[in-house]
């Protein structure tokens, strides 16, 4: 693998011509987006707990529950944490009972026309030297702010578990000041990688409304505090080119662009997996060079659509066949499943049908689609997941409660709801359930 060697930071566009000969396909359109997908209906899981509910409204705190990571308590598998963010709300640290064990609020805006805080997403490193020794430590991304945020975590420590260790003078990542920070084209998605060869860990984060993705070394500064330095960018296509010979973007508010959230890193490999929302999922080199290659199209790649400024929505076109068969955007929730061997599945939340796809982790099988799921309610009082988000699956014994991992699913839309207050939480379902229902 190539690894970084320059401080300075590099653009690499991805052009169009380019995109074309990553996206190549049959030329024949194949049937519309609502008519293809397979035929028997996939099977179904049900979660063993769920978080308690957020609210995304002034009463709730603006919380809003997106994206989670698990962190496993070598010591004591039974006692690890799920960590999560609630974007306005901060971040939320839950047990395996998924009760509640800690809150961290986002930090205030700069001032008082500018931005608050909002946590997106977030990930874990494992051992990361600083000047105070080495530490596991959660970094989210803040798009409220345009930084990364970083907090060790001691599972006894007095207080919580996390502790904000973040520099003061940590750089924003895409913006050169406060009004741009203020337009909130800001970080988004974030993946960690630690290069096994080099023994530095990175951050990916992507930015929202636009394609580009930032790769930054993460660096211990004074007082055991931690900060970042941008290595290099890449920017994923914008527009496409179909088979017919026509370019097409995906519709959206004048101004946007199509953007990436969910992201993944193979640590064996080095590998990125980067969901763009509404075109599909990607896979590079986590170090950002080489050729992006698309192994996965939504259902609704090259329909065309027209944005309504009244209803705020698209309306789309005539559907002319070329999309894929398995996902529906928003494409979210990048998630990997390792096994021995290299064997597992990289898992993508389907959000616009409420489904999650698994594809073979390893690359020599093209990482193929090996079947989806659906995460079902379980009862009346717990449902399942609707809309998901982030995901984050850990395939490791983590105590009586989940012996064979556990895989942890936002839900947008949880119920029994409260009235018209938005609803949202996590849902915690046991990784063995997962992994026999793709086997079957």
């Amino acid at each position: 693998m190539t690894r970084p060697t320059t401080t300075r930071s590099l653009v690499l566009v991805v052009t169009t011509a380019l995109a074309a000969a990553a996206l190549a396909v049959p030329a024949q359109a194949r049937p519309p987006a609502h008519q293809r997908g397979s035929v028997d209906p996939l099977p179904v899981v049900a979660p063993r707990a769920e978080t308690p509910v957020l609210h995304d409204d002034d009463a709730g705190g603006n919380a809003d529950a997106d994206d989670p990571a698990i962190w496993r308590n070598a010591a004591a598998p039974g006692r690890s944490l799920v960590i999560a963010t609630a974007k306005e709300g901060g971040l939320r640290v839950y047990d395996l009972d998924a009760r509640p064990v800690q809150s961290i609020a986002a930090p205030p805006a700069e001032g008082p026309d500018d931005a608050p805080g909002r946590f997106n997403n977030v990930d874990l490193v494992q051992g990361l030297r600083l000047s105070s020794g080495r530490t596991d430590l959660a970094v989210t991304s803040d798009r409220g702010h345009d930084r990364l945020r970083f907090y060790r975590i001691d599972r006894d420590r007095a207080g919580g578990p996390l502790t904000d260790v973040t520099d003061p003078a940590a750089p924003a990542v895409f913006s050169r000041d406060q009004a741009e920070i203020n337009d909130q084209r800001t970080a988004y998605g974030l993946a960690t990688w630690t290069d096994p060869a080099s023994g530095k860990s990175f951050a990916l984060v992507s930015r929202r409304e636009r394609t580009g993705i930032a790769l930054l070394e993460l660096l211990p500064a004074a007082g055991g505090t931690v900060t970042y330095r941008k290595v290099r960018t890449l920017d994923l296509p914008t527009t496409f080119r179909l088979p017919d010979g026509t370019s097409w973007a995906p519709c959206a508010e004048p101004g946007e662009l199509p953007q990436v959230e969910g992201m993944v890193v193979d640590p064996a490999n080095g590998i990125l997996y980067a969901g763009q929302e509404d075109v599909g999922i990607w896979r590079l080199r986590a170090d950002l060079t080489g050729t992006p290659k698309l192994i996965d199209k939504v259902r609704e790649y090259g329909v065309p659509g027209v944005y309504d400024e009244e209803t705020e929505e698209c309306a789309p076109g005539t559907d002319p066949g070329y999309g894929g068969t398995r996902i529906s955007s928003d494409v979210e929730g990048l998630t990997l499943v390792t096994e021995s061997g290299g064997d597992g599945y990289l898992l993508a939340s389907s959000q616009g049908d409420n489904t999650f796809a698994a594809y073979d982790r390893e690359i020599g099988d093209r990482n193929e689609y090996e079947g989806g799921f659906r995460v079902a309610p379980a009862g009346s009082t717990l449902d399942g997941s609707e809309e998901c988000d982030g995901a984050a699956a850990l395939n490791a014994p983590l105590g009586p409660k989940y012996p064979r991992g556990l895989l942890v699913v936002q839900d947008g839309h949880d119920a029994p709801g409260d009235g018209d207050r938005p609803a949202t939480n996590f849902k915690f379902v046991d990784l063995g359930t997962v992994l026999d229902a793709l086997d079957d």
